[in-house]
């Protein structure tokens, strides 16, 4: 049963032409959705560092959400064809990793989604708490498998 006293801890990379201005959107909107997530931005999606992700989950976040511009929609043409990219071979490594998959989420929203953002970070956080914490037996795993 899961510990209703468990509020997960979300970092989020999100595009600045985009997702973050969703966000931006949503709360110049006074949409609620939930608090549990730390706002990372990135000019593109695209510049997300498999290492940023590996490092948020070893430093103590219990899930990663990264979103970006609709593919075909980048500001720098290709920016979210190589986050795609980069997040499948996260997929693979996380999941050697133990860490569930429900924890680690890529998302396409445009400036204009403001509740699509907000539905988004509801679920997102709502999974993860039906999860519980994320336990990692060796956090210093996590930096050796970068290498990747």
């Amino acid at each position: 049963m899961p510990d209703k006293t468990f509020e997960p801890k979300i970092v989020a990379f999100f595009c600045n032409w985009c997702t973050y201005m969703a966000a931006d959107s949503a709360g110049v909107s006074r949409m609620k959705y939930a608090p549990n997530a730390r706002v990372v931005r990135l000019m593109c999606s695209g510049r997300i560092d498999p290492q940023f992700v590996l490092d948020a989950f070893a430093k103590g976040a219990d899930g990663v959400l990264i979103g970006g511009c609709h593919p075909g929609d980048c500001h720098y043409q290709e920016g979210n064809y190589k986050t795609l990219r980069r997040v499948q071979l996260l997929k693979r490594v996380l999941k050697e990793m133990g860490i569930e998959e429900e924890r680690f989420r890529l998302e396409w929203i445009s400036a204009a989604e403001a509740e699509r953002l907000r539905a988004t970070m509801n679920d997102m956080v709502e999974k993860v708490r039906a999860l519980g914490p994320l336990r990692l037996s060796n956090k210093e795993v996590m930096r050796e498998e970068v290498a990747v």
